[in-house]
């Protein structure tokens, strides 16, 4: 009754349901506008793009998933087109794998545990990725992943730490066939 007032649901009568309404939006909106990093990194992301030609994002975690709060395009920019609120997997992602390396052992173990029930038979590999980008962030100070998520996209990512304490991901990420893994880790990251 609350969200249906507030206007954050609205009820479909013809499917008898509950609904997202357009009042969600806003309050996505008001949140995400309000996220001083992202004024901040802006302008140093917008210039990593273009001299790069890759897309930067910045991301934080939603369950186990990482979620863009921003990204931005190289002027020529054809492909990678992400949209803020896009919700990409913690566990094979770039900025999940930055996200994961920077959380303490106590809270690694919380993911593992919620990662080990949702993938079940996929967990093992998962968790091979996961502990390569533990060693990647110790050894070179940045996760990859080389088609991991998408066989066609690779990506790097660090993590950042805000004052507040909130951990949240700087992303960047091309198409395989332009970046390839080896240039991606030796002159980007």
């Amino acid at each position: 009754y609350t969200l249906t007032k507030l206007g954050y649901l609205s009820y479909n009568q013809q499917l008898e349901k509950y609904q997202l309404s357009s009042g969600v939006l806003a309050l996505g909106y008001a949140y995400v506008s309000n996220l001083k990093v992202r004024q901040l990194a802006k302008p140093y992301m917008d210039e990593f793009a273009r001299q790069t030609n890759m897309s930067v994002g910045l991301t934080r975690r939603d369950r186990l998933h990482m979620i863009y709060v921003e990204n931005r395009l190289p002027p020529e920019a054809a492909l990678l087109r992400v949209d803020n609120g896009l919700k990409l997997p913690m566990s094979t992602t770039a900025s999940g794998r930055a996200y994961y390396c920077a959380v303490d052992d106590q809270e690694r173990k919380r993911i593992d545990e919620a990662m080990a029930l949702k993938y079940q038979d996929k967990w093992p590999s998962i968790k091979k990725g996961l502990d390569q980008a533990m060693e990647d962030y110790r050894e070179h100070g940045f996760c990859v992943s080389l088609g991991d998520w998408d066989r066609n996209i690779n990506s790097a990512g660090v993590p950042i730490h805000l004052q507040d304490g909130t951990i949240m991901a700087l992303t960047c990420a091309a198409p395989s066939y332009l970046v390839a893994g080896d240039k991606l880790r030796d002159s980007f990251a």
